[in-house]
């Protein structure tokens, strides 16, 4: 068995990281441009948002396995972990990647970004490589990228839609206290 209860939490915990991530890297890279190149700002922030994030996630998964969780909820934590460690990895290079195409640049310039493509290349390929044929590879990295984008966007919307809720107020036909009218 597992405990549905710490996996929200910690899937919850992966969200919030996934956003800051991105949010960091973006703002880091924008207040970097001020001062220089937008690609040597992407190169300058990166490794230490990427590392960052990846610190939060080994942590997060550290603290599954030391707390007194079930096994089969520490098994789940560090699958999910293994999952969805590369999509974690691109919230902020994908800030990077939006912010280099509003500036009209070629984000295939950053040493930071070559590299994180090659280290999921070589993650990738050999996988795409053993299900698809070697032959379809770009599309396997294009799919990375859209995966990895929906699983960062269901991440943010699910830690921001209960701000949104209370922002908008109660439901119609809804009094204060919750109760139907």
């Amino acid at each position: 068995m597992f405990s549905g209860a710490h996996l929200k939490r910690r899937l919850s915990q992966y969200g919030a990281v996934w956003v800051i991530g991105f949010l960091v890297a973006g703002a880091g890279i924008l207040i970097g441009a001020l001062f220089m190149d937008v690609i040597a700002a992407a190169d300058l922030v990166l490794p230490f948002v990427m590392g960052g994030v990846a610190l939060a996630l080994g942590a997060g998964v550290v603290l599954s396995l030391l707390s007194n969780q079930t096994l089969g909820t520490k098994l789940v934590v560090a699958l999910l972990a293994l999952l969805l460690v590369l999509p974690l990895l691109w919230a902020p290079v994908s800030a990077a990647v939006l912010i280099a195409f509003f500036a009209d640049l070629a984000i295939e310039y950053s040493t930071v970004y070559a590299g994180f493509q090659i280290g999921v290349s070589r993650v990738l390929y050999p996988i795409s490589e053993w299900i698809l044929g070697g032959a379809v590879f770009q599309s396997v990295w294009q799919a990375f990228q859209i995966a990895a984008s929906i699983v960062g966007f269901f991440s943010a919307l699910a830690n921001i839609w209960p701000i949104i809720r209370r922002v908008l107020g109660p439901e119609p036909g809804r009094d204060a206290g919750g109760e139907a009218a």
